[in-house]
């Protein structure tokens, strides 16, 4: 019993340390680095193919990367799909330009790049965290099908005046299993709704973004306010099952000025990427200092066949699963602007679509982080990062266990009691009238 206690009185305090953490995130006098995900291994790159360290499926490294290329080695099956992502995060302050990125390529052991690669990012004017996909995709008669080792490259450019030193960088390798037997689709979809959806026009329910994939703040359909400082990105998480579609509005309010005048040109972004990290579309906007919208519009449904498809605002909508949303107000503003006072930020989301079945995996999709189930419904009904998601489930299993033992220690109590009234009463002398 005590030891149960204090497994709950340890759940508690670690929900309470995550919501703190959620607090400090929401002071703007102090905008946090991005947040690596718990439990990361290190790892290191090596410069050629045959010194690569080994990368497991369903597992996060951290690693430094300079401009160059840097190695890495994964053993796949002959059928599933693996997405191998890199979160490139460059220091604040950092120079960037449109000429520097990323590049994430899955290639066979003789060097072949499998379709699709190299996975490609690029900056823009800030040193926001950047993420890039290689990817190998379960498909009948298609290259990289064989089982065994394949190399994945991760190539950082970078122009001549850029920043060359070492920037950390987020490795995660995620498995898709293959379909059964009902077979997978050969057709791309050619069709689908995408009339935009009339904005939520509710009032406004405050939630403060995370830092990046990691601690995304979880949010569904309606509309939410944050705030923003010059140079900082938010980042929120969606789910979206199978059949559903996403459009998502970003809006700033006025900032103090402290010039007469000042533009911005991508002063306002909303980046959204997939479940396995692979952009899926963004768009930026001018500001000024004064209101400013921009957004996305509605998304495809999610359906497994869109990876078929040619168009790039289709193709990565493959998966159901978490859906990030990444909102950047760019450092510029930070020249005409007082970059100390947060600016309200306003997202309106909207998701249509009925749920739709799922396809006949030969295998359950949650088990590579794929897919929506009651645990990612509540963390949006809480408004939870994924972090506080893990302590509020802690907390939440503590407790049963708690109810658990309280009961039986209870109906021991009553059994021992019944016990000794039974005995009470045959050991009581018979009264003779």
């Amino acid at each position: 019993m005590v030891r149960v206690l204090s497994a709950v009185l340890l759940a508690g305090t670690a929900l309470a340390g995550t919501a703190g953490a959620a607090r400090a995130a929401a002071d703007p006098a102090a905008p946090e680095p991005y947040r690596p995900a718990a439990g990361a291994k290190a790892v290191t790159g090596a410069g050629t193919t045959a010194d690569a360290p080994a990368l497991a499926t369903g597992t996060t490294y951290e690693d430094t990367a300079a401009p160059g290329e840097r190695y890495y080695r994964v053993v796949l099956d002959a059928r599933s799909s693996v997405y191998v992502s890199a979160v490139v995060r460059p220091p604040a302050g950092a120079r960037v330009g449109y000429s520097d990125g990323v590049d994430v390529t899955l290639m066979t052991n003789a060097g072949k790049a499998c379709p699709g690669n190299p996975g490609r990012a690029s900056f823009g004017y800030d040193p926001v965290p950047l993420a890039a996909v290689g990817a190998r995709l379960s498909a009948e008669d298609a290259d990289c099908q064989e089982a065994g080792v394949y190399f994945v490259k991760l190539n950082r450019t970078a122009a001549k005046d850029a920043d060359r030193a070492p920037w950390p960088v987020e490795l995660q390798v995620m498995r898709e299993p293959a379909l059964g037997s009902g077979g997978s689709p050969t057709v791309a979809p050619s069709a689908w709704p995408s009339a935009p959806p009339a904005a939520p026009g509710t009032e406004p329910v405050p939630r403060a973004g995370g830092t990046g994939f990691n601690d995304a703040r979880a949010l569904g359909a309606g509309v939410w306010r944050d705030d923003l400082r010059p140079g900082q990105t938010r980042w929120y998480r969606v789910p979206l099952d199978w059949g559903q579609q996403l459009a998502v509005g970003a809006e700033l309010a006025g900032a103090r000025m402290t010039k007469e005048y000042g533009t911005a040109y991508a002063g306002l972004a909303v980046s959204l990427y997939s479940p396995y990290r692979a952009l899926v579309g963004a768009k930026d906007t001018p500001y000024d200092g004064k209101q400013a919208a921009t957004g996305l519009g509605l998304t495809p449904p999610v359906a497994y066949e869109n990876r078929l498809s040619d168009d790039r605002w289709v193709r990565p909508v493959r998966v159901a699963g978490w859906y990030y949303v990444a909102v950047t107000m760019a450092g510029k503003v930070g020249e005409f602007t007082e970059d100390a006072t947060p600016v309200p930020l306003t997202l309106r989301l909207s998701v249509q679509g009925r749920v739709a079945a799922a396809p006949p995996y030969a295998e359950d999709p949650a088990k590579g982080g794929f897919g929506v189930g009651a645990d990612d419904r509540t963390a949006v009904r809480e408004g939870l990062t994924a972090p506080e998601a893990v302590a509020a489930a802690g907390t939440r299993s503590a407790m049963r266990a708690v109810a658990a033992v309280g009961f039986g220690a209870g109906a021991l109590l009553l059994g021992v009691l019944g016990g000794w009234m039974l005995l009470a009463r045959r050991g009581r002398p018979s009264r003779t009238a």
